[in-house]
């Protein structure tokens, strides 16, 4: 995600979480998918998935890390390139705060008996695919992410659920 992006919905969320704090927070552990339509870098409006969003705080926030998924299925919507997705705010990077917030990801979703997860990663971001080879992360394939998306290549890989 580039980080105009990263940062406009950030202050998005911000902007809401003020407007209802009640209902950001129930958005962020929403494992029926139920807190409504998310907006995609493109505009539309798709389903939400069900999922887990947290922050990533050493006394102040670092980042975001976030989990979704199809109940009972490892398959994503085309506008869902992974199950897991992560940000670092730049000033923090390199601390290992993406590394170990996906280390706990992974511990947290464990009961759901996923057999395997998908990260994806932009081909430039090297620092990315550490985080993920770090955690156990198979590249699996090189692809062109859809417009819907954002479009530019990435790189999949797969990390397996114990």
């Amino acid at each position: 995600m580039p980080e105009e992006t990263f940062y406009k919905s950030e202050i998005e969320d911000l902007d809401e979480t003020v407007k209802d704090i009640p209902a950001f927070i129930a958005k962020l552990d929403d494992p029926e998918g139920i807190a409504g339509n998310i907006k995609l870098p493109n505009g539309a409006s798709v389903p939400r998935l069900p999922g887990f969003y947290r922050w990533m705080w050493d006394g102040e926030v670092c980042g975001t890390i976030n989990f979704r998924w199809k109940k009972g299925s490892t398959e994503l919507p085309p506008h869902c390139l992974g199950h897991i997705g992560y940000a670092v705010f730049p000033w923090k990077r390199g601390l290992g705060y993406a590394t170990e917030a996906l280390r706990q990801m992974l511990i947290e979703i464990e009961p759901l008996n996923m057999p395997f997860v998908e990260v994806t990663t932009n081909i430039d971001n090297l620092a990315s695919q550490q985080v993920i080879l770090k955690n156990g992360g198979v590249l699996l394939e090189q692809f062109t992410k859809p417009e819907i998306s954002g479009g530019g290549e990435g790189m999949r890989y797969r990390i397996l659920q114990h």
